[in-house]
């Protein structure tokens, strides 16, 4: 098997190579496209490989990473943080497996008074053993792997608070904003910049309940964090993100696309096409602060990738889509970087299917609180099972007035 280094040289290889194929071509052929797509795949193919390497040693960063903030906030060195963390995580494990019976008076000792006021505030209820105010990297790990989740946390700003209140966020439109050329001895205009604000929200996202065999918890080699924590990151990362991308903003967050401007409108007969030309306008109708700032990209569908994958360069005829083959250079559409969301809206009459701007104006706040419950009734025992259910607090608005985001929307016709 290759390491992930030998993956990345092979993958920069290869895309040196298409690079080069296109750039040395004057004349595009049908045997220089067909050169084009064998590559193209190949560079897919290594990507996929290097992605499941990626995610291992992202854990194991993320680990580390909430060592030394804990050991930073906390005052103490990394391996006292460590030695708190490994209490809390065996704390964390005893009571996944057991509830709250499960735990030993030095263990509910050294929860204190943080699962008692977790207690006191959600109550029991029939049945369950009650509340657990999940631990801070426990929390942070799971917020952490959201990102895995439909694209909006890659691109957007995220921000974590310790409290969910309204949360006023200053805004600020300078896109029209200039000097002056002042004669001599003229006293010079005055133009104060104009501020608002927009609120962000957090709202309550639950996992629904996940049922996990008694089996499973009986048997201590199963990673029992770890199966829970991937199941509360897929269902609240694919949640969250639809939330974040097409969310109304009345009573849930208001998503990147239902807060875009209009950028360019596909012609009569574009319902689910789109062009080099519409690309272009699309890109025009951003503000240059906004695209000239390094940060402004191209957002849509896997669909409608492979879709703009096939669109040629009408002066050239060559692929719009190149490969990014230094480390960390990223794979360009008309010589901007995109992310993939699977929440947007593939192309269709009427749909805004493209997006392209800076997304760094989106803010995703969260709350640093998780908890998870606990259910082992009558409703899960029947069935040899136990119930756990996560929830957790977040919100997202664009805080950008001056068009940072703008949308291509195909033809109703």
């Amino acid at each position: 098997m290759k390491s992930i280094q030998q993956l990345r040289e092979q993958r920069a290889a290869k895309a040196k190579e298409l690079r080069q194929l296109v750039e040395k071509t004057e004349v595009w052929k049908d045997e220089h496209q067909t050169q084009y797509d064998a590559l193209e795949q190949e560079i897919s193919s290594i990507d996929a490989q290097t992605d499941r390497f990626q995610k291992v040693m992202d854990v194991e960063a993320a680990e580390k990473n909430n060592i030394q903030d804990r050991a930073n906030s906390e005052g103490i060195s990394n391996d006292q943080a460590e030695f708190k963390q490994s209490q809390e995580k065996a704390i964390f494990s005893a009571w996944l497996r057991g509830g709250r019976d499960g735990l030993s008076n030095e263990q509910l000792q050294y929860v204190g008074a943080r699962h008692r006021e977790l207690q006191n505030a959600m109550g029991t209820g029939t049945g369950a053993d009650g509340g657990y105010l999940a631990p801070n990297d426990y929390a942070r790990t799971v917020i952490s792997a959201l990102k895995e989740y439909g694209g909006m946390r890659e691109v957007a700003t995220v921000i974590q608070t310790e409290r969910g209140t309204e949360l006023p966020y200053p805004t600020s439109n300078s896109t029209s904003d200039k000097g002056e050329l002042v004669p001599e001895s003229q006293r010079v205009s005055k133009s104060d910049p104009t501020f608002g604000t927009k609120s962000l929200f957090a709202y309550k996202f639950s996992s629904k309940v996940i049922t996990v065999p008694i089996e499973l918890l009986q048997d201590s080699v199963i990673d029992l964090e770890a199966f829970i924590r991937n199941q509360i990151v897929e269902r609240l990362g694919r949640s969250t993100n639809e939330f974040y991308t097409v969310g109304s903003g009345v009573a849930q967050p208001e998503g990147i696309v239902t807060a875009s401007a209009a950028g360019k409108i596909g012609s009569t007969g574009q319902v689910s096409t789109v062009s080099t030309d519409d690309l272009l306008d699309l890109k025009h109708a951003v503000d240059p602060a906004y695209r000239k700032a390094g940060k402004a990209r191209w957002m849509f569908h896997d669909q409608t990738l492979k879709a703009l994958k096939k669109l040629k360069d009408p002066s050239t005829s060559k692929p719009i889509w190149m490969p990014g083959y230094d480390m960390g250079e990223p794979d360009l559409i008309d010589g901007n970087p995109y992310t993939i969301n699977q929440d947007m809206p593939e192309m269709a009459a009427s749909a805004k299917s493209i997006l392209y701007g800076d997304f760094s104006k989106y803010i995703i706040r969260d709350v640093m609180q998780m908890v998870l419950l606990r259910f082992d009734d009558s409703a899960y025992m029947e069935y040899g099972q136990v119930g756990f259910l996560a929830f957790m607090r977040s919100g997202g608005n664009n805080m950008d007035v001056g068009g940072a985001v703008k949308h291509y929307q195909n033809s109703a016709t």
